[in-house]
């Protein structure tokens, strides 16, 4: 899937920062509860769980009044959504779509590779929402102690009708007809309600998908890394990323910039501190200083540099997401925002972090050389052998479709 839109910083926006669910759902679903229009969804989980009826309920009550719904939600990432739940939003108008479903063998979904790991919310084609929440009851701290720790951003301005044109773009996936585009998009265009904004944010929104923007993400990290001069803040819930990146984090502690990584602690999966853990030696011997968020499993996927750039979204910084998934991210220039995230990681790094120290690492011995080795060719060349893997063009389908052949949960 291509842009319908250019990369390019676009100012006068206004941006707000959502930590967690308990200030992402109540935000959303009001903002749901006043659209006029339109709502558009993309989600990599949606369970049927306390949010995932709550944001049922919401849809279906915009649905009823006269607001286009669309839904858009993953093959692997939302499973077992029963018959009841889909029919209580496609009898009510919501077009609910599931990208690439596939069937379990076993009992286990094996669709885990090139996944729709984005998470979009557009309303009336003047208010986004970007970040790394999905529609689950564990990212609420009542779910417990595995209860996710995660950002989001509102975004108000005038990128919004680029995100809009975007995510139109998705959910036309197989459409033939190029008219409906252009109908749904010349219904926004331009929103009345941008006129008014005057923010102070200029913002970019970047993908990443398997055809025409393969490393876009990765690429402005890198852009990002190499222009800092004080500081670089990487909050990132999945850390293994390619060789180029890991090398201007090296470069740039040497060259004096304060670099500092928050990592989980406490995974939700035990392979993905194991699989950090393997490059930690590289990383603190080069003057980068990492800190293991504690408290609960780390799901954020957030970064600043210096006093002004900062980037929220869905793209973890390892294979996944930067060399199959389907991921979105906003990139923020405006001191303010950076500020205000700043705050918060620096509350994470100061009350609920653990700083690794080079004394704590155990020593180097033949088989930790071996393994680096392996790690250290690993990450240079994934992003090339991940581009063998199979590419096979993913299919949109509507959910109704699925439950009138016979599949009585989706996948």
């Amino acid at each position: 899937m291509s842009h319908s839109t250019r990369q390019r910083w676009v100012p006068g926006n206004e941006i707000h920062l959502l930590e967690n669910g308990e200030a992402f759902y109540p935000r959303v679903f009001e903002c749901i509860a006043k659209a006029e229009r339109e709502v558009i969804i993309e989600t990599f989980i949606l369970f049927e769980d306390e949010v995932g009826l709550q944001l049922r309920d919401v849809l279906v009550e915009a649905a009823g009044r006269g607001v286009r719904v669309d839904l858009m939600v993953d093959g692997f990432g939302s499973p077992n959504l029963s018959d009841d739940f889909v029919l209580s939003l496609t009898r009510v108008g919501v077009k609910l779509r599931v990208f690439d479903p596939g069937r379990q063998v076993w009992g286990q979904r094996i669709n885990l590779i090139r996944r729709m790991h984005r998470k979009i919310i557009v309303i009336d084609g003047h208010r986004a929402f970007v970040g790394g929440i999905n529609f689950s009851h564990d990212h609420i701290r009542s779910f417990g102690p595995m209860a996710k720790q995660d950002y989001a951003v509102e975004v108000v301005g005038p990128v919004v009708p680029q995100i809009h044109r975007f995510v139109l773009r998705a959910i036309a996936l197989g459409k033939k007809a190029p008219g409906w585009f252009r109908h749904r998009v010349r219904d926004f265009e331009p929103p009345s309600a941008l006129e008014d904004v005057r923010g102070s944010a200029e913002v970019m929104f970047v993908s990443r998908d398997n055809r025409r923007h393969p490393e876009d993400i990765e690429r402005h990290y890198r852009a990002a890394i190499r222009s800092a001069r004080h500081r670089i803040v990487i909050a990132n819930a999945y850390f293994f990323p390619g060789y180029r990146l890991i090398k201007e984090m090296r470069r740039a502690a040497r060259r004096g910039v304060d670099v500092r990584l928050i990592l989980q602690g406490e995974p939700d999966m035990p392979i993905v501190k194991t699989a950090a853990s393997m490059l930690y030696h590289h990383l603190l011997h080069a003057g980068v200083k990492i800190y293991e968020y504690c408290e609960r499993p780390l799901h954020g996927k957030v970064a600043l540099v210096d006093d002004s750039w900062s980037t929220v979204g869905s793209s973890n910084l390892d294979p996944l997401s930067l060399s199959l998934n389907l991921e979105a991210n906003v990139i923020i220039r405006d001191k303010a925002f950076n500020s205000a995230l700043m705050e918060r990681l620096d509350h994470l790094m100061c009350k609920a972090c653990k700083k690794i120290d080079t004394a704590e690492l155990s020593e180097w011995s033949g088989w930790r050389l071996v393994r680096s080795f392996f790690v250290f060719h690993f990450l240079r060349w994934y992003p090339r052998w991940a581009s063998w893997l199979p590419r096979h063009a993913p299919r949109l389908q509507p959910a109704e479709t699925l439950l009138q052949h016979g599949r009585t949960q989706l996948p």
